[in-house]
């Protein structure tokens, strides 16, 4: 069962499949990410989830047992 993946601001939305990295999604979606590490350490990828949770993309998988997750991105112009 797919999930259908809403990235905000932008208001992208794509279907994803269970397991999937959160990278390789956004990437398809043609929505960037910033990277830096690559292994979660430097925070360079956080995004929010629904909820208020913030994760790292990098090395987050798309979750089972959804329909549907909405993923907010950040803005630093630091990266």
């Amino acid at each position: 069962m797919s999930v259908c993946i809403r990235f905000l601001p932008d208001d992208v939305t794509i279907e994803a499949e269970p397991g999937e990295s959160l990278l390789e999604v956004a990437d398809r979606a043609g929505v960037d990410i910033p990277t830096g590490c690559l292994m979660g350490s430097c925070h360079a990828c956080e995004v929010e989830i629904e909820g208020g949770e913030t994760i790292r993309s990098c090395i987050s998988a798309v979750p089972p047992g959804r329909s549907q997750l909405t993923i907010q991105l950040f803005s630093d112009p630091s990266w």
